[in-house]
């Protein structure tokens, strides 16, 4: 039995950049502190507030092109105008919506925040339930692991948007009543 990721995937961004694995018996770990909150979540927090309240405006083109910046991604309003199929997306607040919203996934990739994000946005029902994916990583051959399958699904119903009132509670609280679903 090998010794990887059950997806093919492994995100590099956790480990130091000299961290190394051949395998179990071969490791070269260096430990390093790990941000509990990165300033790339505050800026794209800070966008999506601002293009939530008011709109797009140059505030939130600024914020989401401080991250691209450091990428060596070009700005928002460039991409979108010269490589899009729909070059004013970014001009309008749901457009907007949808790209921050692909911003923070591909910025906090692996970072646990997806979920959460998910529940905030009340679109977890729709996008939890969908098929987890990876590479056919048990197979000999370069076509044999490059091929799709099938790894997990999970379940996300209404009631998980809620997490269960404790009994204790329930019982010294009369007034309250059980979320619901539990």
């Amino acid at each position: 039995m090998s010794w990887h990721s059950v997806t093919g995937y492994y995100p590099k961004k956790h480990n130091h950049y000299t961290n190394t694995a051949v395998d179990r018996s071969n490791w070269n770990s260096i430990s390093y502190p790990w941000p509990m909150m990165r300033l790339a979540d505050l800026y794209l927090l800070h966008a999506e507030a601002m293009n939530e309240a008011y709109g797009p405006s140059e505030e939130v083109y600024f914020y989401l092109n401080r991250i691209r910046e450091n990428t060596g991604l070009p700005t928002i309003q460039h991409s979108w105008e010269n490589y899009s199929r729909n070059p004013g997306k970014y001009k309008i607040k749901e457009g907007l919506r949808d790209i921050i919203r692909r911003e923070r996934a591909i910025e906090l990739a692996f970072e646990g925040h997806r979920l959460w994000d998910l529940r905030r946005w009340k679109t977890a029902t729709d996008e939890v339930p969908k098929p987890i994916t990876g590479w056919d990583v048990d197979q000999e051959t370069h076509e044999g692991y490059y091929r799709e399958r099938f790894i997990h699904r999970m379940e996300f119903s209404l009631r998980d948007y809620f997490w269960p009132i404790r009994e204790l509670d329930l019982i010294v609280n009369k007034n309250l009543v059980q979320n619901p679903g539990w």
